[in-house]
């Protein structure tokens, strides 16, 4: 294998590994940037050693105990004096013999307690999620940078703030306890989704859909599904990720342009994603437990994958579950959801009457996903002036150039509703 050959595989196997890697020197050293050092540090030694000695049957076994054992070392230079370091440095050389059947042991309580780190709630939601990007997924400043369009000197600033945050703050590296866990775990669940909504729907840029954002969400929640297999919202998360990823084909047209649930070809969904959607939903009935904002969003989800055409759609099932989702979580952003729900389920007129209302919120002012959905709504009650207006504004709205497209179409569309399309719809 040529020497470029050699570092794409290591890259690979980095991407995979990282995470853990980082996790476990992390516990030994209780500092997430430090940790994230001495990981580099390994890999950089693979970079050296592999390409002639080969890459090892177990290579993240191999990374981790170089990663460790550089920890150690680290423990002993600086704290050289202090016994209970010592200590700590003796315990885990006398556990690590390059013992590959045995180094797992720990990793998925180490993979826990990062994911809590990087969640923290002492860093801003935006500092929590590109650090989680970095340390998690794996990914790079300057994808992470593309993903949310802002420059990569803002994010690659965004991260060692974070990391000098949570150095500074003291932040344990341990998973909370007690109503502090309940607390903490919201946090790791709406940043694992808002990573997974930018690529399912685009803030910005050319794309609507970011594929890659949207797996390393899903790849991040199944990791804590195994760890937490107890959590009724972690398993709620994860169908609610997997049954909307499952429509990723037909949601983009062949030039990038997006199609509207009613309006995808359905025989394009990933039904094995479906399946296990609907699997981890059935996983929540056994734990039991009432169902809460992400499973009863699930839920919702799971109600457009069981219909096999959009006219089949039991949208009145749908909007008691958003009914029931208001009272859990109430938010402008759900009740203009629910609006939706109770359009399609009771007509427009039902449905415009909550959107009216909601135009003096003062957090929906900037959301292009109001007036649209008011567009629409006035559009099927042949309010057509009224609704290419909306569309308009809609279209000022949003930074997505796919999506702006859609709306200025739907404007024009209103405006050339001709004669003997307004006597059909009559009919």
């Amino acid at each position: 294998m040529t020497t470029y050959g050699n570092n794409r595989t290591i890259e690979g196997i980095w991407i995979v590994e990282s995470a853990k890697i980082i996790a476990g020197v992390a516990r030994i050293v209780q500092d997430v940037s430090i940790a994230e050092d001495l990981a580099q540090e390994a890999l950089v030694i693979a970079l050296e050693k592999w390409p002639e000695s080969g890459i090892p049957e177990k290579p993240g076994a191999w990374l981790m105990t170089v990663a460790k054992r550089r920890a150690i070392d680290l423990l002993r230079r600086n704290k050289l004096r202090d016994q209970k370091y010592e200590e700590i440095g003796r315990n885990m050389e006398f556990k690590m013999k390059m013992d590959y059947d045995s180094i797992d042991e720990e990793i998925n309580d180490d993979l826990l307690r990062l994911i809590f780190t990087t969640c923290h709630p002492v860093l801003s939601r935006e500092a929590r999620v590109a650090l989680t990007l970095k340390l998690l997924c794996g990914l790079k400043t300057d994808e992470i940078a593309q993903a949310f369009l802002v420059s990569e000197s803002t994010i690659a600033q965004r991260i060692v703030r974070a990391k000098r945050t949570l150095s500074a703050s003291k932040v344990p590296f341990e998973v909370p306890r007690g109503l502090e866990l309940s607390r903490r775990m919201s946090s790791v669940l709406d940043v694992i989704y808002l990573m997974f909504n930018e690529g399912y729907v685009a803030t910005g840029g050319e794309n609507w859909i970011r594929p890659k954002l949207c797996n390393e969400a899903i790849r991040l929640g199944r990791i804590l599904a195994e760890i937490l297999p107890g959590e009724p919202e972690v398993h709620g998360l994860i169908a609610l990720m997997e049954i909307q990823a499952s429509r990723f084909k037909a949601r983009i047209g062949p030039s990038g342009e997006p199609i509207l649930l009613q309006d995808q070809d359905r025989a394009l969904w990933d039904y094995l994603l479906i399946h296990r959607g609907f699997s981890a939903l059935k996983r929540i009935e056994q734990i039991g437990g009432a169902y809460g904002p992400y499973s009863l969003q699930a839920s919702i989800a799971a109600c457009h994958a069981k219909a096999r055409t959009a006219s089949e759609t039991d949208w009145q099932e749908i909007s008691a579950l958003y009914d029931a989702l208001a009272q859990v979580a109430p938010s402008p952003v759900v009740e203009l959801n629910r609006a939706v729900a109770i359009s399609m389920a009771y007509g427009p007129a039902a449905g415009l009457e909550i959107v009216d209302a909601l135009e003096v919120e003062p957090s929906l002012k900037q959301y292009h996903l109001l007036p649209a959905v008011r567009g629409d709504l006035l559009a099927k009650l042949e309010r057509n002036e009224e609704a290419c207006a909306e569309f308009k504004r809609a279209a000022t709205l949003t930074q997505n150039e796919q999506e702006r497209a859609l709306l200025l179409k739907r404007a024009t569309d209103c405006v050339n509703v001709s004669p003997l399309k307004d006597f059909g719809r009559k009919i």
